[in-house]
């Protein structure tokens, strides 16, 4: 009888969790839900924030899946800087779909807010990707910007979750998908951004 020996976990496989659970689709859906619990009571609120994660996160990560295993892209998270023009204007244009339906519907504003500053950011980065032909992470971006919102929405206790875009930042550089200067770049590109926005628009 032979028995199997549990593979070690190392920093490597940490690192490749960490980018999965905290992949930029998850988190969108995640800061969308709880900005929309809070917008508006119970049910209400919890029906908003799935509306929006569906254009803004749920439908922009399933395209992203379904074109990296048909071999459009490396991978869903479009690893190649060369390849990220078409799925970032793929994404762009779910957000505005998005952000039209909820204008439309008359969302509570604070969730038309973080939607808008989700296009403003993204927008950025498409240019950043693009024209200046740099690969900046849209992991720590999103991360960054959900941290900021967070401490907008319920308060500066949420500063906890700061050293999660700490993590974040750590698992792409331990896997080599970014510089520690693009996590930098994206954290302080997403946090600003979506604080201001987000304040400005709500």
């Amino acid at each position: 009888m032979t028995t199997t020996t549990p593979a070690p976990i190392t920093g490597s496989r940490v690192a490749r969790l960490v980018t999965e659970v905290c992949a930029p689709g998850i988190l969108v859906v995640v800061i969308l839900v709880a900005v929309g619990w809070y917008a508006a009571p119970g049910l209400v609120g919890l029906g908003w924030g799935l509306l929006a994660a569906l254009f803004c996160g749920i439908v922009p990560y399933g395209i992203l899946i379904a074109g990296a295993r048909a071999g459009w892209w490396t991978d869903h998270h479009v690893g190649d800087r060369r390849q990220r023009l078409v799925p970032l204007l793929i994404i762009i244009a779910c957000v505005v779909a998005g952000i039209a339906a909820l204008a439309v519907l008359g969302a509570p504003g604070p969730l038309f807010a973080l939607v808008a500053a989700m296009l403003v950011t993204l927008f950025a980065t498409l240019g950043i990707t693009v024209a200046a032909r740099w690969k900046i992470s849209v992991h720590t971006a999103v991360a960054g910007g959900v941290a900021v919102i967070l401490m907008l929405t319920y308060g500066l206790f949420m500063a906890v979750t700061v050293p999660v875009v700490a993590l974040v930042a750590w698992s792409r550089v331990r896997l080599r998908d970014h510089t520690p200067a693009q996590t930098v770049a994206g954290a302080v590109l997403g946090a600003v951004l979506a604080g201001v926005v987000f304040q400005w628009v709500g």
